[in-house]
């Protein structure tokens, strides 16, 4: 006998342990509530917020503002990267809920980079919520690229320095236009939470730091205008540090350290794309610099090592770590390694633990020219979201437009370990080629390299390894 509309029961048991589940569910969110520690900072007045999401950590309201994409001339580019976005801001420690609501709907909502661990619990079409439980820096995409918002959870701040020290550029919360900062030995730029800072920065001297919870915007200049030339340019520096703080828009290449040394980037955020030529962090002729637990969406390529010219005695790129940040690019390449390159050596690089959410271009590009040697490369514990992209790897010494005397490089030494590619089916080439026989690539180890699923093997449908290579490794050999 049918019934219309039935009228459901559930049975005692389900109730029961349903009641248990939302039971244990508030617990623990009073738990985490009650042992979080959570620092949040007021967008200044005037500043236009975004309109796609709304943000709670720990039940208290995280601003979220908006970084613009494809400013004129590039917005009738045949490019599509998903809109404007949004990004977020807020210090933490202990267990940490955050909730997001939106007029869009969560339901298909992906947490990225997967990596992390996060899983959104949707509890309508238009709320999530996220359970932190250290800091992080994720992607929280509704529909992939199309105007996602960053999330940036900061650990708490320990060495915010003090307004009338005489050696401090101060900004505290509130829009300020000073358009250009020069630093100078022994100083420190601080921009306070709750700080918007159109300026372009340039740091010339010894022991300078560059810090705070605030953002630093080049919004303003269009493509290439810029009052400095970088959004952060350190020339000719020693012992420099820049941490902490957002990037927003810049109109060129966006942190510089040129003919520099001993460059420390931590959790720094740079929200790009705005114009072409954004590249995030390009360090230039310099020496032992770490980049560490940043993120980076740029237009152009994300890191650059670049020996712009010879006029120092030392003008080698050696001893770059980037390593435990998230990279995203709209264009262009994640790495890019060896052009407009004149210097002896680029070598001793290490690119480790690393989450690639979005790339376009070969993500990682090796291309010495200039009879440069590019060599002691590690490329270890990677993830990478692919989307059908034709390219992964290129191992090739060039001749570009970008050189003077016209030859190619060298390549010696590159391991790649423990890489992973996931995502949709692709090409996902990965290419090697020497220019002569002098120009060649030499010594290069995959070692646990992945691409969908399947081990990396000379044999594979990936590999296109063709003249002047030698000593070509696969690891494990099946």
């Amino acid at each position: 006998m049918s019934v219309a509309n039935p009228q459901y029961e559930p049975s005692e048991n389900w109730t029961l342990r349903y009641r248990w589940s939302l039971l244990l569910g508030l617990l623990l969110a009073w738990t985490a509530r009650s042992t979080a520690e959570v620092v949040v900072y007021p967008a200044p007045a005037g500043e236009i917020l975004s309109r796609e999401y709304r943000v709670e950590a720990a039940g208290k309201s995280v601003d979220v503002y908006g970084a613009r994409v494809l400013d004129p001339p590039f917005a009738d580019e045949e490019y599509d990267y998903g809109g404007p976005y949004s990004f977020a801001n807020f210090d933490m420690s202990g267990p940490v809920v955050v909730r997001i609501t939106s007029a869009r709907s969560l339901r298909q909502t992906v947490v990225r980079p997967t990596s992390a661990g996060v899983k959104p619990v949707v509890e309508d079409d238009h709320t999530l919520a996220l359970t932190l439980q250290k800091p992080c820096k994720l992607s929280i995409e509704p529909d992939g690229k199309k105007g996602p918002l960053l999330l940036f959870a900061n650990p708490l701040q320990t060495d915010a320095p003090k307004p009338d020290d005489a050696n401090v550029v101060y900004f505290g919360p509130g829009v300020h236009k000073p358009e250009r900062v020069v630093l100078r030995s022994n100083q420190t730029l601080y921009l306070a939470g709750g700080a918007v800072v159109h300026a372009e920065v340039l740091a010339q001297g010894d022991n300078i730091r560059i810090c705070g919870r605030g953002i630093l915007d080049g919004s303003d200049w269009e493509w290439r205008k810029g009052p400095v030339g970088n959004l952060i340019a350190i020339r000719n520096c020693t012992d420099v540090e820049v941490s902490g703080i957002t990037l927003r828009g810049s109109s060129h290449w966006t942190i510089v350290p040129n003919d520099s040394r001993h460059v420390t980037i931590r959790n720094v955020k740079l929200c790009n794309s705005r114009v072409q030529n954004d590249d995030g962090i390009n360090p230039c002729n310099s020496q032992d610099v770490l980049i560490t637990d940043c993120f980076i969406r740029s237009d152009d390529d994300c890191v650059a090592l670049k020996g712009l010219d010879f006029s120092d005695p030392n003008s080698n790129v050696e001893r770059i770590t980037v390593e435990n940040s998230v990279l995203c690019c709209d264009r262009a390449r994640i790495f890019l390694l060896g052009h407009e390159s004149r210097a002896t050596f680029m070598r001793d690089i290490t690119l480790r633990n690393l989450d690639i959410i979005h790339f376009s271009m070969t993500p990682f590009l090796l291309e010495p020219g200039e009879d440069m040697r590019l060599e002691n490369v590690t490329v270890e514990n990677i993830r990478i979201h692919g989307e059908a992209q034709r390219e992964f790897i290129r191992l090739r010494p060039v001749v570009n437009q970008y050189m003077r005397k016209k030859v190619p490089g060298f390549i010696r030494n590159v391991t790649f370990r423990n890489v992973t590619l996931e995502g949709q089916p692709g090409d996902y080439l990965v290419q090697l080629e020497g220019a002569d026989p002098e120009h060649n690539v030499r010594d290069v180890t995959f070692e646990n390299v992945t691409i969908a699923g399947e081990k990396l093997t000379a044999e594979s449908t990936h590999v296109q390894i063709r003249n002047n290579t030698d000593n070509i490794r696969f690891l494990p050999t099946p």
